[in-house]
C-alpha cells in the first residue's frame, strides 16, 4: 500500500502484478481549462482517468461573467451543496464518492494520482480521497515526465468507460479548517498558517486572480515548488524535514493549516511535511479566494 508517494518503477511493478489499481490523470492549466483534457487526450499512462479539476474534483458548476474574482463562481445547493467556498470548492464528500463510483473506484484499489504539473494539481485528489477514508492513494514522483523517463508506455485518446461502483465513504483521514476557525485562531500558539503561493502574490505585490491582494494575518511563505528538487521530483525526506523546521521554527508542526488560492497547490506542502515525517497537517480548502471574499476579514500585506 502506497500512502504518500510512488516512483515510476514502483507503479510499473504494480501495473505488471495486475494489482487492484486505478490511475488518474490530473492535469490542468489555471489560465488555460481545457488544455488539460487536450494534454491528456494527446498522451497518458494506459488506463488513466481524466479527473478534470474544474467539473470532477471541484463543486463549480459556472461563472457570472458580470461578476469576478470569488464572487464569479457559481455554485449548487442543497445535497450538492460544497464542502467549502472559493475558486475551486471542494465538492461535499458524498458527490464526490458518486464520481469515484462512476468511473469504476473500489475501495479495495490502490490509487495512484499524476499530473505533468509539479504535482501541483494531482495532490488534489491525493486529499480528497484521504478525506473521502481512502488512505492507499499515492502521488507518482515526478509526474508523466518520471514515468515516461523510466521507459513507461503512454497512450492517446480515449480509455474505454468502467463499470460503475459503489465507492463508500470512510472515516476522513486528513482536516479540513474552516475559515471560522482560522479566524479565531489567528495570533494564536495553536494554529500556523502557511500559504503555498508564489511570493510576490504572498506579499501583496501582484494578484492576477483574486480581488484582493495580501495574505492572512500572521501566515508564512512556502511556495509549493520548493519541495521540488531539480529531477521535478519531491526533494529527499531529510531535506523536507530541515526546511520546514527552518521556516516553522519551533512551532508546533500539529498545528499547521496550509492554504493558497483556491486549496490546490497548498496540497504539495501537505504531502512533503508527511514525507518528512512531520505528521498530517490542516487544509484550509477555500484558502485567499475565500477569505478575501469577506470584506470584514483582515489582510496584510507585506
Amino acid at each position: 500500500m502506497y500512502t504518500t508517494l510512488i516512483s515510476a518503477e514502483q507503479l510499473q511493478a504494480l501495473v505488471d502484478a495486475k494489482t487492484p489499481l486505478r490511475i488518474f490523470d490530473c492535469t490542468f492549466e489555471l489560465m488555460q481549462p481545457h488544455a488539460g483534457e487536450k494534454q491528456y487526450l494527446d498522451s497518458h499512462i494506459p488506463g488513466a482517468v481524466y479527473a478534470n479539476l474544474d467539473t470532477a474534483l471541484s463543486a463549480r458548476h459556472g461563472v457570472n461573467p458580470a461578476k469576478s474574482g470569488a464572487d464569479a463562481v457559481i455554485t449548487a445547493s442543497g445535497a450538492d451543496a460544497p464542502a467549502s467556498g472559493g475558486r475551486h470548492p471542494l465538492p461535499n464528500r458524498e458527490r464526490f464518492a458518486t464520481w469515484l463510483s462512476s468511473v469504476g473506484f473500489a475501495n479495495d484499489m490502490q490509487a495512484v494520482v499524476y499530473d505533468r504539473n509539479g504535482a501541483n494539481y494531482c495532490g488534489r485528489l491525493w486529499w480528497m480521497l484521504k478525506w473521502a477514508g481512502h488512505d492507499n492513494v499515492a502521488v507518482l514522483d515526478g509526474g508523466l515526465q518520471a514515468w515516461q523517463a523510466a521507459g513507461g508506455a503512454v497512450t492517446a485518446g480515449e480509455e474505454p468507460a468502467h463499470f460503475q461502483s459503489n465507492f463508500k465513504l470512510g472515516h476522513e483521514k486528513v482536516r479540513l479548517v474552516s475559515p471560522s476557525t482560522i479566524l479565531s485562531g489567528l495570533g494564536k500558539p495553536g494554529q500556523t498558517l502557511i500559504d503555498a503561493r508564489g511570493a510576490p502574490r504572498f506579499r501583496g505585490e501582484v494578484e492576477p486572480l483574486d480581488p484582493v491582494a495580501g495574505h492572512i494575518p500572521g501566515a508564512l511563505n512556502r511556495p509549493f515548488t520548493q519541495n521540488m528538487g531539480e529531477d521535478g521530483k519531491f526533494k529527499p525526506a531529510a531535506q523536507l524535514r530541515s526546511e520546514f523546521e527552518a521556516l516553522l521554527a519551533g512551532r508546533d508542526p500539529a498545528s499547521v493549516v496550509h492554504h493558497c488560492g483556491s486549496g490546490v497547490s497548498a496540497v504539495p506542502n501537505i504531502i512533503a511535511m508527511e514525507v518528512a515525517g512531520l505528521g498530517s497537517s490542516g487544509l484550509y480548502a477555500g484558502s485567499w479566494s475565500d477569505w478575501c471574499s469577506d470584506a470584514s476579514r483582515p489582510v496584510e500585506r507585506g
